[in-house]
């Protein structure tokens, strides 16, 4: 434990990718979080949130899959909750905006998921963890500055969309992940693609598309000087990360783009070793 820290408590939906492809995410996650006295309480019986299809099947069901972990976490007495996963707090914001617009969806949630929806929740992404932690906090935790560092803060297409309904940062020109960044030491660069889809969404059905995304996110970040990329998305660094080496492929060039976890770099910053955060596990590890 941090020296004077007191131990913060959130409520925790990891959401599919996190115990699926992007477990890497989720270990970069506890140690990170635990260095910082931050307790995460797994909801118990949590589904997938239906954030990649149910939309499309059902409007009901894309509202029914999300009311039920916020039902779960209401349940539990979970103030806050932090979902890592840009799409799943997405969907939890999404459907507690529909139940606070009324029209007795309250009541039919509650009737379909058999438990009381209140939706009166905070949901956190990790910026936002990082910010009620506070940046003095993690001022005072560096041990190792990250001089070195010369970042591009990528925060792709949801973390900020819709604005109506994430009511996160500015939705075109976010600053928030910059101001971390600078709590730890390391510099950011002012580049094209930070609010940029990536195309992670299409990896099955448009290969061509997604490498061309891809590229344009990575070879923008390098023209501008930098010399990482850092995500706060499963599904971004996946995409980045894994494609990296098809798209240096397709398009003939060495990007050796370094795909960080925002968590990673707190971490690092701390003391944390890349064996204990997961970073080794990742497929560009350096440069």
């Amino acid at each position: 434990m941090l020296d004077g820290a007191e131990e913060m408590n959130l409520g925790y939906y990891p959401g599919c990718a996190l115990h699926g492809s992007s477990n890497d995410y989720e270990q970069s996650l506890r140690a990170c979080l635990g260095a910082l006295d931050v307790q995460l309480q797994e909801i118990n019986d949590w589904i997938c949130c239906g954030a990649t299809a149910a939309h499309a099947l059902n409007h009901k069901l894309s509202l029914a899959l999300p009311a039920r972990n916020l039902a779960l976490a209401e349940r539990d007495g979970l103030k806050q909750l932090f979902a890592p996963c840009p799409l799943c707090s997405m969907q939890l914001l999404k459907v507690q905006k529909a139940v606070a617009d009324g029209n007795g969806l309250r009541t039919e949630l509650s009737q379909i998921v058999e438990a009381e929806v209140r939706g009166d929740g905070q949901i956190l992404n990790l910026i936002q963890v990082f910010q009620t932690i506070g940046l003095d906090k993690l001022k005072a935790a560096v041990k190792e500055p990250l001089k070195s560092i010369s970042a591009a803060c990528y925060y792709g297409c949801l973390l900020t969309r819709p604005p109506e309904v994430v009511h996160f940062d500015d939705f075109e020109q976010p600053k928030s992940m910059e101001a971390v960044l600078a709590a730890l030491g390391a510099k950011t660069v002012e580049w094209n693609y930070k609010t940029e889809c990536c195309g992670a969404g299409m990896t099955m059905s448009s290969e061509d598309t997604v490498l061309d995304l891809a590229h344009k996110i990575l070879s923008n970040a390098a023209a501008h000087g930098a010399n990482c990329v850092v995500v706060a998305c499963p599904m971004c660094h996946v995409n980045l990360d894994m494609k990296q080496a098809a798209v240096e492929q397709r398009y003939h060039e060495k990007l050796g783009m370094v795909i960080y976890y925002l968590s990673d770099l707190v971490g690092l910053a701390m003391g944390l070793s890349a064996e204990q955060l997961g970073v080794n596990r990742h497929f560009v590890t350096k440069a």
